[in-house]
């Protein structure tokens, strides 16, 4: 079974463009969570649809 890409309705080409920053779309994400913006809430929530095990 081929692996369903994660941005469109479509099976992975291997783009890599899910990898990318969602900053600046010229370098790949390195998790450093500056695009997770800070508005002086106690906790932050990330919506967590699918846990993709390899």
């Amino acid at each position: 079974m081929a692996k369903q890409c994660v941005l469109y309705d479509r099976e992975c080409i291997n783009c890599n463009e899910c990898m990318m920053c969602d900053l600046n779309p010229l370098k790949v994400c390195d998790n450093c969570g500056k695009c997770i913006e800070d508005d002086g809430n106690e906790y932050k929530a990330i919506k967590i649809t699918e846990i993709i095990e390899e």
